[in-house]
């Protein structure tokens, strides 16, 4: 009988993502708990792309906000939740970590099933502050902060990395994402490098993308810097998962660099062994 937990480990491990490997170093109470928010994540994100209806994926997401809020009032069903809530509760997260934050988090993704355009940066960065930065805050909480208020550095550092990281996802999937007819990058950005919306589409490569996705880099740098100049020393420590994800996505970011950002056709990643080289990088000497 699969129990909550082992059913969030495997929504976990099934995804691949880079986030596993900054789980590994974690005390048991705290990876209980990140693992179980990272299911949850997992569980509404693929509820959009996995859809092929997306009238079957609304409904889906009117599921999850059903379930989330009556998670919180005491009533959880679904195997996520079940796994969730006591694993926050035994971290002493209760009512810090709220049903707000999972809520935000699917209205983020509920914006794929409706937009497929960013008109400018304000723009994306609303997009990209619910589905990475909430995600972001309530991953340090779980990691630990000495200060848990909303407007505490560590949690402004969390959010500001969030963003850092989802804006490297989104250089990386361009052209996946264009599969999907999405575009991501701004229209005023593509606008004023003179890329067109349909060579995108198309995979169509130029040096004027180059230096479109060259801009957005740079703005992705930015992000990492701004991020760990907020995270203060007494925290350092707790913090070190975060810290794991920003090596392993700004080498990440540099690897799409170095490729020229050859993404239209190909998506780049890093090997797992060297994810887990960066994650240890930082486990061992911080």
């Amino acid at each position: 009988m699969t129990t909550p937990q082992t059913y969030v480990q495997e929504k976990a491990a099934a995804s691949g993502s880079s986030f596993y490997y900054a789980f590994l170093f974690l005390p048991k109470p705290k990876r209980a708990a990140i693992t179980a928010f990272y299911a949850f994540c997992r569980e509404v994100d693929d509820a959009v792309d996995e859809a092929i209806d997306p009238g079957v994926a609304a409904t889906k997401l009117a599921w999850w906000r059903k379930e989330v809020s009556e998670a919180f009032a005491g009533q959880p069903h679904h195997p996520v939740m079940l796994a969730l809530l006591p694993a926050l509760a035994a971290l002493g997260l209760s009512g810090i970590v709220r049903a707000e934050h999972l809520l935000q988090i699917i209205e983020g993704c509920e914006m794929d099933l409706t937009q497929t355009r960013y008109l400018d940066q304000p723009n994306l960065e609303r997009y990209c502050h619910l589905v990475a930065g909430v995600v972001g805050e309530v991953a340090a909480l779980i990691f630990g902060q000495a200060n848990q208020a909303a407007d505490a550095p560590t949690t402004a550092y969390a959010h500001k990395l969030g963003q850092a990281l989802q804006l490297t996802n989104i250089l990386r999937d361009v052209g996946e994402d264009a599969r999907k007819g999405r575009i991501y990058l701004p229209v005023t950005e593509l606008q004023k490098f003179d890329v067109k919306a349909h060579e995108v589409l198309n995979a169509i490569d130029s040096e004027r993308f180059a230096a479109l996705m060259q801009d957005q880099a740079i703005k992705a740098h930015q992000l990492y810097d701004a991020a760990l100049a907020l995270l203060p020393a007494e925290d350092h420590r707790a913090q070190k998962s975060g810290l794991m994800m920003a090596a392993i996505y700004r080498d990440l970011l540099r690897e799409i660099e170095r490729s020229n950002f050859q993404v239209l056709n190909q998506r780049i990643s890093l090997t797992p062994l060297r994810k887990f080289w960066l994650a240890w990088k930082v486990q061992a000497f911080g």
